[in-house]
């Protein structure tokens, strides 16, 4: 097995004070690999960067149009957001339309992100419900697709109707049998590939014509950027500097990917320390690297060769791409 290269540092002063490793790959039209860091063949957990191929049954179902689901719907059947209003009242809205209320969601109940919704909830002296998990557009999306299927009320489980399209799906565009699962921090299953494989997952999105479900899930992650994340969030603003060109997802655990359709290339990385940090720092260096990204727009410099600053307000360091991506 390759080992993970090391692909970002934390910079203090004239010195190099942390290091963050990982593993990368892209990927072109026919699943080839056009360039790789550390090991393409690494087995991983994409977490929340695989909830664009999580939403594909929705669609390949007939649900989606049957629901009559806008663009708004599907972004944020791909997001992991920040339980701000924008979000949670198009999820309220969402649910009721299918008859459903909060009970009907498995995500649990999240403190939101967002800060004016989580003072907000302070200030009335209410608790989170489900639909402030930043994973309830995923799971309403679920709950659409369960309609449709007339499946049973837990949804989450591996063997439900619901779960086992995801699998299709999933073993469907990374072109691999998928080795496991491990539940995600949402409770549903979150099925395991090669490094390779969700790359290759990301360039079938990229490659997808017009119309088909990958590419309507695509355009609406590029058109709906703050629904896909929030306000301040990486995937947001790399998306706008992007100016919708590109398709970007974040995942727990130092995961992202993104779809590239003007390359028709996809990327996937995990770090391997976890670090969001990294994994935000890294994409960005990768889609510089790529042509598709400005490095010195305002949204990329505060992820790549971002200031680190102390609470003193004075610049103590540096996090930068290692050379290994310069």
């Amino acid at each position: 097995m390759t080992q993970p290269v090391v692909m970002t540092e934390i910079w203090r002063g004239d010195f190099v004070e942390s290091v963050h490793a990982g593993h990368a790959v892209v990927c072109d039209a026919s699943g080839d690999i056009v360039k790789a860091w550390g090991d393409p063949d690494a087995i991983v957990l994409s977490r929340s960067s695989s909830k664009m191929i999580q939403a594909l049954p929705l669609i390949t179902s007939g649900a989606a149009d049957r629901a009559g689901l806008t663009t708004e719907h599907l972004a944020l059947a791909c997001a992991s957001h920040t339980g701000a209003a924008i979000h949670t009242d198009r999820v309220a809205d969402w649910l009721e339309t299918l008859g459903l209320d909060d009970d009907a969601l498995r995500c649990g109940p999240q403190e939101p992100t967002d800060l004016p919704a989580r003072n907000g909830l302070i200030c009335a002296g209410q608790a989170p419900c489900q639909q402030h998990n930043n994973c309830s557009g995923k799971h309403a999306g679920f709950l659409t697709l369960n309609q449709h299927l007339s499946g049973g009320t837990e949804y989450i489980d591996k063997a439900h109707p619901v779960q086992q399209a995801v699998l299709e799906s999933f073993e469907r565009v990374t072109g691999e049998t998928s080795p496991g699962y491990g539940t995600d921090g949402c409770s549903a299953p979150n099925f395991a590939s090669s490094l390779h494989g969700m790359a290759r997952a990301m360039a079938h999105f990229a490659a997808s014509s017009e119309g088909s479900a990958e590419a309507r899930l695509r355009e609406a992650m590029c058109l709906h950027p703050e629904l896909v994340a929030g306000e301040g969030r990486a995937c947001t603003g790399l998306m706008r500097a992007m100016g919708g060109r590109v398709a970007i997802k974040t995942g727990a655990e130092g995961f992202f990917t993104a779809i590239i359709p003007e390359k028709k290339m996809g990327v996937a990385l995990k770090i391997a320390d976890g670090t969001t940090r990294a994994s935000e720092c890294t994409i960005a260096s990768i889609l510089v690297k790529l042509g598709v990204l400005e490095p010195d727009h305002a949204e990329t410099l505060r992820v790549m060769d971002a200031p680190v600053i102390n609470r003193a307000g004075r610049q103590t360091g540096w996090i930068r791409p290692a050379q290994t991506l310069r």
